[in-house]
């Protein structure tokens, strides 16, 4: 060994293992802001707290006066607080983590400041009194949150190596497309909710567009997704891409006929709660599947200063990530 080589420091070890973790954290409490602001819209208990920032004029917190509603909306935005104290943790242990990686620092900072800006939303979608086109934002940011933390989960699996294609251009841009039609079928599908009953309370304003036609444009906008994605199966196959790429599409093909089963139940029989809920829930779970997917048609391995940090007895999990190539 040289002597100039630093020794190894397994308490930065245990801060990027951390970090990992706090990644995923950020993908499981974002989701739950989905699923609990749909929870908010479905029980009608968007304007329970009928103020923002405090609950009511007097009160941070519910009062018995108000309801059950308040309850529901308010333990939404608890869980807001709850978001805040990941993404902090995660800015600063990514701060903290060495050697340093600008890219992961960067993916924690988006992260943080997607914070305050989901709040501010929030406070902006009560004082307009539930306004559809706030509300449909609201939800994109969610997403899109939720897919910078599942970014960044599997960049802290990675090297800081160059990228590295695994699969022909040709089906990395299929995989993109694939992308790109979940971010369209997503909005579409917060416009079918923004005209239809449930928006958020029963006097909440609604878009004004027709249900009906809206959810027949969001179902031909899910059907040209499941073809994309059958497509780039085909592709994958006849190509002989890495099973790790087939397996990544070929579940979020199912994770997309299952959401479009769920929402065809939800039509067929008038937007039952549960379904609606669990359709959001799923939608979640597809965003994260999804750049998942992407993220797998290329690697990026270990450069030799990685490799050198890491300790023989924790070259295995590198290994079984693809992180450390022995050839």
């Amino acid at each position: 060994m040289s002597a100039r080589r630093p020794a190894y420091d397994s308490a930065m070890t245990d801060r990027a293992l951390l970090l990992r973790r706090l990644a995923l954290a950020s993908i499981v409490v974002n989701i739950a802001i989905v699923v609990t602001g749909g929870a908010v819209r479905l029980t009608g208990s968007g304007l329970g707290c009928p103020t923002w920032p405090r609950c009511t004029g007097d009160s941070f917190v519910p009062t018995g006066e108000l309801g059950y509603h308040s309850a529901i909306e308010f333990t939404n935005r608890m869980i807001t607080y709850v978001l805040v104290g990941v993404a902090l943790a995660t800015l600063v242990v990514a701060r903290r983590v060495r050697p340093v990686r600008p890219d992961v620092r960067r993916l924690a900072l988006v992260l943080f400041i997607g914070i305050p800006a989901q709040a501010l939303l929030g406070g902006i979608t009560v004082l307009t009194d539930l306004n559809p086109w706030v509300v449909m934002l609201h939800l994109v940011v969610s997403m899109d949150l939720i897919a910078v933390a599942t970014l960044l989960h599997r960049r802290l699996g990675e090297g800081d190596g160059p990228v590295a294609p695994l699969v022909p251009v040709v089906m990395r841009r299929l995989a993109f497309t694939v992308f790109g039609l979940t971010g369209a079928v997503l909005y579409l599908g917060t416009v079918v909710t923004g005209s239809g009953p449930h928006a958020g309370d029963a006097q909440a304003p609604r878009t004004g567009l027709d249900p009906r036609t809206m959810s027949l444009v969001h179902a031909d906008a899910v059907i040209a997704l499941v073809l994309a994605t059958v497509v780039l199966l085909a592709a994958l196959h006849r190509g002989g891409a890495p099973a790790s790429v087939r397996r990544a599409a070929l579940l979020v093909l199912g994770i997309q006929l299952a959401q479009g089963a769920i929402g065809w139940a939800q039509y067929a029989t008038g937007l039952p709660e549960l379904l609606v809920g669990l359709h959001m829930l799923a939608a979640g779970l597809l965003v994260v599947a999804t750049t998942r997917m992407v993220l797998s048609t290329r690697e990026r391995p270990l450069v030799p200063a990685e490799v050198a940090a890491v300790p023989v007895t924790n070259t295995r999990p590198l290994m079984a990530r693809g992180a450390i190539r022995t050839h």
